[in-house]
């Protein structure tokens, strides 16, 4: 299993191959790649050789080679259905932005305590009553979670019930993974404090 931070790297090094790809070029280098994500030609080096990933420091790496492969280590292109709980704003701006199948995944469905929409950009909108069966007749594995910060423990916890294994979250709430689960925690307000306190003592305002 390959480490977070690694993912990430390997996860970044696909997105800048596929926009090298759409400029026309066939073959990059590891200077190219360190230059554009911030690290060390050497550790870009270093993570292909890992894997056995084709390519050298003179003879640079073949785009289309490398990003197939990458793919591989990633579980591949297939496409993983994602439902998203709570369908406010956020869950809207989500579903409006559409554009995770890049990245492995595909909004299928949203579910709310109150839906005011039947369908929002062809998405079904479904009472959260629907949720037990819809996961289990269609083997949803991830869900997207932007429900109320008060109820985002309880909502929580009937994903578990219903042997969900990955949540993206977008709640204020913390929520800690677990051995049937894994929780990636996205806190929007936390990311603006970070950014507004770095600004604030970088340039001294």
């Amino acid at each position: 299993m390959i480490n977070d931070e690694t993912v990430t790297r390997f996860i970044k090094y696909n997105r800048i191959l596929s926009q090298l790809k759409s400029l026309g070029m066939a073959r990059v280098f590891s200077n190219n790649l360190g230059d554009a994500l911030g690290i060390a030609p050497a550790l870009v080096r270093k993570d292909f050789s890992r894997f056995n990933l084709p390519g050298n420091k003179r003879g640079g790496y073949e785009i289309d080679t490398l990003s197939e492969m990458l793919d591989e280590l990633l579980c591949g292109r297939n496409l993983e259905n994602m439902i998203i709980i709570g369908c406010g704003h956020i869950a809207k701006a989500l579903i409006n932005h559409g554009d995770f199948t890049k990245d492995g995944g595909k909004i299928v469905a949203g579910f709310d305590i109150f839906p005011h929409d039947e369908k929002f950009k062809n998405i079904p909108i479904y009472k959260n009553e629907i949720l037990p069966t819809y996961v289990k007749e269609h083997n949803i594995k991830i869900a997207i979670l932007t429900v109320p910060e008060d109820a985002a423990a309880v909502m929580y916890e009937k994903l578990l019930a219903l042997d969900i294994k990955g949540v993206l979250n977008f709640t204020p709430v913390e929520l800690k993974s677990c051995e049937s689960c894994i929780v990636n925690n996205v806190n929007i307000g936390l990311e603006i404090k970070k950014l507004t306190y770095m600004v604030k003592s970088t340039f001294n305002q």
